[in-house]
């Protein structure tokens, strides 16, 4: 199976590096960063990742055979674009082609409170089976840290994709 990371420009940068390493190493993985997510990553990480402006790049192209594209963080500005079809950077282009591929495509939007834009968007993607997962804790998985409730939230993530782990206390 092939699976994609994306990481847009909002804050939480570290989720999508910490679910892209969560991936076991029997997928075939890529990493795919937002120009914006290298001004949020220099802030809460203190490194510069590359940038998104390869549109030609494998994913791109519905016959690279992408299984499994994860925004994650997704920004508005992403959520908004992937919505109305604009596909002008390389995750909203990859976006574009799992939605017309019909593949699996989860959106993990980090912001809050949502807009009423916002969650229109969100409905109109929902409705064309594009998985909506912000992350949101459960505490019936009982964290005690907030790596264990970000690994709640990549551990269902990877539950709704199909990637079998043990990152998370499951309900009993």
């Amino acid at each position: 199976m092939k699976v994609a990371i994306a990481i847009s420009g909002a804050s939480g940068t570290h989720l999508g590096l910490k679910t892209y390493d969560a991936i076991p190493s029997s997928y075939e993985k890529y990493l795919i960063l937002n120009d914006n997510a290298n001004v949020v990553a220099l802030k809460e990480q203190g490194y510069n990742l590359f940038e998104n402006h390869q549109i030609w790049a494998g994913p791109a192209s519905g016959s690279f055979g992408l299984d499994v594209l994860m925004v994650v963080p997704c920004s508005m500005n992403t959520l908004a674009k992937i919505a109305v079809g604009i596909a002008d950077n390389l995750t909203t282009r990859t976006a574009s082609v799992m939605i017309k591929e019909r593949k699996t495509l989860l959106l993990a939007p980090r912001e809050m409170p949502f807009s009423a834009i916002a969650l229109e968007n969100m409905h109109k993607l929902a409705m064309l089976n594009v998985i909506i997962a912000p992350p949101i804790a459960a505490y019936y998985s009982e964290p005690s840290s907030m790596d264990d409730m970000e690994n709640f939230f990549i551990g269902k993530w990877l539950d709704l994709v199909g990637i079998e782990h043990d990152l998370y206390k499951r309900w009993r």
